[in-house]
């Protein structure tokens, strides 16, 4: 799965400390993240990146991650200490958190 964005190398530094997964390769135009899980994350530099609209739809989220958390509130404080942001908006009652990682792609953490 591979995410646009303005800066490859700092979302891939944001996604690596929140999930724990290393760089596989690197270069200012693409960064690639790997795991044993066997899902790799990727990011690519698109010129003229625009950040995804959340909850609005004037510039789609296209799509959205999801990671399971043990705890909640210590995975969404880690997140927002690395850089992610929290929306206002926030469906489903609790049952998990949607927050904006650095270059704006909304994400959810759920137990």
């Amino acid at each position: 799965m591979t995410l646009d964005c303005a800066d490859p190398r700092t979302l891939a530094a944001f996604y690596g400390a929140l999930t724990g997964m290393r760089e596989l390769f690197g270069t200012d135009e693409f960064v690639a993240l790997t795991s044993d899980s066997g899902c790799d994350l990727g990011f690519q530099r698109v010129a003229g990146y625009r950040a995804p609209q959340w909850p609005g739809q004037d510039v789609p989220q296209q799509l959205h991650l999801d990671f399971r958390a043990d705890d909640l509130d210590a995975m969404e404080e880690l997140a927002l200490e690395l850089g992610a942001a929290k929306p206002d908006h926030q469906p489903g009652d609790g049952r998990w958190r949607v927050l904006l990682d650095p270059a704006g792609h909304p994400f959810c953490l759920t137990s």
